[in-house]
């Protein structure tokens, strides 16, 4: 019964819903980068200033993102996802005129809205999607998440010399606010008649954030995607400071990363299906994100460059389905345990991409290259490819269970 619930075809309704909310995530973070000269001149603040604005957001969701996992088990999903809608809608304000600290707050909430609808976003699947259609979901929300930045990045830039930068902003808060409207209009946290949530105890808690599996998923997605951001950051200035490229040709480079990402996203979510172990599309991406990764800045040869930096895009994007579709399918996991893991994920990831770009700036500014920062991160890459080998599949061993729920739960509607 409970499975025939799951089939539900409101789910298709919840679907969409969800593929929003990581559009304009994904479209409200990338919109900052394309107007960063405009905004450094309109208030006369310095490039260390002005890069708050991106790392802002990166920060709070390393800090906040295991408490987000909780709040989604204690609140309830229904309310959890209204309040991360509303958080990421705060661009909107942009309208106010708020000066830079005002923005500063704003981007503060936005991040903070990304925070906490990423692992709230792990039970609404896990309990609406039988297990077959849940990495495809994933990968949906994550191509969502890339197709919102492609697509801000893209226009921001053209329609703030038409409007303002200030009101393009805004535009893509408002499609965080619209969306915010329509999941408190359409939204429900579980496909049957809504029963309370259960607390999860402290002691619950720990038992997740303790289990061997699930600390190494966490970390071997920060290893993979902080070289990742790295790479993603300072590609450009190495390529146009070592190879004489100019600053368009390296920017079309490193633009291939998100852009390949979209079709890997979409491999990772639907190959797993045909192709098994789970497992498997950990290891491979790994090798493929690793192995890109080193050729993206080693080897000097354009044709092998633009083929390492489409690799690197693949398998640093192929693995993403597959690692927040692994929780759903550990023994004793409930929606209210999985919101802790996708917290989890949140927070180090978070960390690993608030760090990397700015260790590589420093490494270059003490060794005067930029190889021994690429290098470091490159070698970190590699913890992904050990995480897969280190991951039973498709069972596992009793002694590795999370602690079982009291009873099955059910989030608040």
């Amino acid at each position: 019964m409970v499975e025939g619930r799951r089939r539900s075809s409101y789910r298709y309704v919840i679907a969409g819903l969800t593929v929003w909310a990581h559009f304009a995530g994904g479209a409200s973070f990338a919109v900052v980068a394309p107007v960063l000269p405009l905004i450094t001149d309109d208030y006369g603040i310095s490039h260390t200033s002005a890069g708050l604005l991106v790392g802002v957001v990166t920060l709070i969701q390393a800090v906040f993102g295991v408490p987000a996992g909780i709040l989604a088990g204690r609140v309830g999903i229904k309310r959890t996802y209204a309040c991360s809608w509303f958080l990421m809608a705060a661009g909107v304000l942009m309208l106010l005129s708020p000066g830079f600290v005002g923005l500063v707050a704003l981007r503060l909430l936005f991040g903070l809205g990304m925070a906490v609808i990423f692992p709230a976003t792990g039970p609404l699947v896990m309990q609406w999607f039988p297990p077959r259609e849940r990495s495809v979901v994933t990968s949906l929300n994550v191509v969502a998440l890339s197709v919102g930045m492609v697509v801000s990045v893209s226009t921001a830039a053209p329609l703030a010399e038409a409007v303002g930068w200030e009101s393009v902003l805004a535009v893509y808060g408002g499609v965080a606010l619209a969306g915010g409207v329509a999941w408190v209009l359409f939204g429900r946290a579980e496909a049957g008649a809504p029963s309370p949530a259960p607390v999860l105890r402290w002691r619950e808690i720990r038992s997740v954030l303790r289990n061997r599996f699930v600390l190494l998923l966490g970390a071997g997605d920060a290893s993979c995607f902080s070289q990742y951001v790295a790479l993603a950051a300072w590609l450009p200035t190495f390529y146009h400071a070592t190879r004489d490229m100019s600053l368009t040709e390296a920017g079309f480079i490193t633009s291939l990363l998100p852009f390949t990402g979209i079709f890997a996203v979409l491999l990772g979510g639907f190959l797993p299906l045909k192709i098994g172990p789970r497992k498997l599309f950990l290891i491979v991406p790994g090798v493929l994100a690793a192995l890109g990764g080193l050729g993206s800045f080693l080897v000097d040869v354009p044709a092998v460059t633009y083929v390492a930096v489409i690799v690197l895009g693949l398998g640093s994007w192929m693995y993403v389905p597959s690692l927040l579709t692994l929780p759903t399918e550990f023994p004793g996991m409930t929606p209210e345990r999985v919101a802790i893991v996708w917290g989890w994920i949140t927070t180090v990831a978070g960390a690993g991409t608030f760090v990397s770009p700015l260790a590589v700036g420093v490494l270059k500014d003490g060794t005067g290259s930029y190889l021994p920062g690429f290098l470091l991160f490159a070698v970190v890459a590699w913890f992904l490819v050990l995480a897969g080998f280190m991951m039973p599949d498709p069972r596992y061993p009793k002694d590795e269970r999370v602690e079982a729920a009291p009873s099955p739960s059910a989030s608040e509607g």
